[in-house]
C-alpha cells in the first residue's frame, strides 16, 4: 500500500447550511475528502493508495487509466505516479481543447502522457485502455492498469478505511451522502457502514451503477466490514437516480443552487459534476422526508475543485 494522503480527513460542522435546509443546527456535518492531498485532493487519494501500492506489488513502471477530459481521477493518478517515479498515460474521452484548463492543467503539470479517442464511454475507454496497455507491454513495459474512477475491489477498499474514520468520529450517524460515479467510493462505504446508512447519489457517470456498486462489495466480500454488507441485494442500495438532468456533467438547476448554498453558508465550493449533484441529492432526500430532523448526517465532500475550472465560468452565477 502507498501513503499519499493525511488521515483523518476533517470532519466540520454545517450549522448554517443545516438550518438552511430545515434540519436542527448540529445535524449535518461535513466531511472533508476533499482535503486528502496530491494535487487538488478528493476521494481518489484513497483509492490510489491501495491501486498503486498493488501497482508497486506488480513491479510497474507505469500507471495507465481512463477518464472524461476533466477526470479528477486521471488527475490523482498522474499525481501518483509523479510522486512514486512512474510514466502516467491517461486515456481520455473527446478531443485536446485548443487551450487546456481546469484538471488538464494539472495532467499536464505532473507529466502526463494523454491519449485522446474521441466519444466513448466507460466501457470502451478501459477497453481502449486495456489496448494500449497491451502495445506498451509488448514492447517490453511494465504498465499497472488501474480502474476507470479507481473503482475495483482494490481501490474501494479506501473507502473501507473512511468507513472506520467516520464510525470514530460520528458514532451516531444516521446518513452519510456521497456522489456516485464509478461505484467505488459508495461500495467501500456500504461494506464498512451498511447499506442502510450509505445514501448514493447517481451522477451519470456510469450506465448501470447499481450493478457496478454491487460487483465491489460481492469482490469485497460480507467480512470487508463490521456492518457484513459485501452481500447487499440491489433492492438495499439506497441510490438516488434522480439528480443526473441531461446527462453526465451537464450543470443542472438543482445542481447549481447547491453550488451557491454550500458556498455562501459554509464558504467551501462544490464541483458542477459530483458533489453538487450530491448535495441537490441530500436537499432532495430531506425534502422527501428520507432524511429528517434530529438525524445525525455526514455529506462526504469528495473534491473536484480543479475540475470547476475547466465546466462553468462567472457567468453562471
Amino acid at each position: 500500500m502507498a501513503r499519499f494522503g493525511s488521515w483523518p480527513t476533517p470532519l466540520e460542522p454545517a450549522p448554517r447550511l443545516a438550518v438552511h435546509l430545515g434540519l436542527e443546527p448540529d445535524d449535518l456535518w461535513i466531511k472533508r475528502d476533499d482535503l486528502t492531498g496530491l494535487a487538488g485532493g478528493g476521494n481518489k487519494v484513497r483509492k490510489l493508495e491501495h491501486t498503486a501500492g498493488a501497482a508497486l506489488a506488480a513491479g510497474a513502471d507505469m500507471l495507465v487509466t481512463t477518464g472524461a477530459a476533466q477526470s479528477n481521477h486521471a488527475r490523482s493518478t498522474a499525481a501518483a505516479a509523479a510522486r512514486l517515479g512512474l510514466r502516467s498515460v491517461l486515456v481520455l474521452a473527446g478531443s485536446p481543447p485548443a487551450e487546456p484548463v481546469g484538471n488538464l492543467v494539472l495532467d499536464l503539470l505532473l507529466g502526463a502522457e494523454l491519449h485522446w479517442v474521441g466519444p466513448a464511454d466507460d466501457i470502451e475507454l478501459e477497453k481502449r485502455a486495456a489496448e494500449l496497455a497491451e502495445e506498451v507491454r509488448a514492447g517490453g513495459g511494465r504498465p499497472y492498469l488501474v480502474p476507470f474512477g479507481g473503482s475495483g475491489p482494490i481501490g474501494a477498499r479506501g473507502y473501507l478505511d473512511c468507513a472506520a474514520e467516520l464510525t470514530e468520529q460520528v458514532p451516531d450517524l444516521a446518513h452519510v451522502v456521497v456522489a456516485v460515479g464509478s461505484g467505488g467510493t459508495m461500495a467501500g462505504l456500504v461494506a464498512g457502514l451498511g447499506a442502510d446508512r450509505v445514501l448514493g447519489v447517481d451522477t451519470g457517470a456510469v450506465a448501470d451503477p447499481v450493478r457496478r456498486v454491487l460487483g465491489m462489495l460481492a469482490e469485497l466480500g460480507a467480512g470487508a466490514g463490521s456492518a457484513g454488507a459485501g452481500s447487499a441485494p440491489a433492492g438495499q442500495l439506497r441510490l438516488r437516480r434522480d439528480q443526473v438532468g441531461p446527462g453526465y456533467g451537464v450543470l443542472t438547476d438543482a445542481a447549481r443552487r447547491a453550488m451557491t448554498d454550500v458556498a455562501r453558508s459554509e464558504g467551501l465550493a462544490l464541483d458542477p459534476v459530483y458533489t453538487a449533484k450530491a448535495f441537490a441529492g441530500l436537499r432532495a432526500a430531506i425534502t422527501d422526508g428520507e432524511i429528517r430532523r434530529g438525524q445525525r448526517t455526514v455529506f462526504l465532500h469528495t473534491g473536484g475543485l480543479p475540475g470547476l475550472f475547466g465546466h462553468v465560468s462567472s457567468r453562471e452565477w
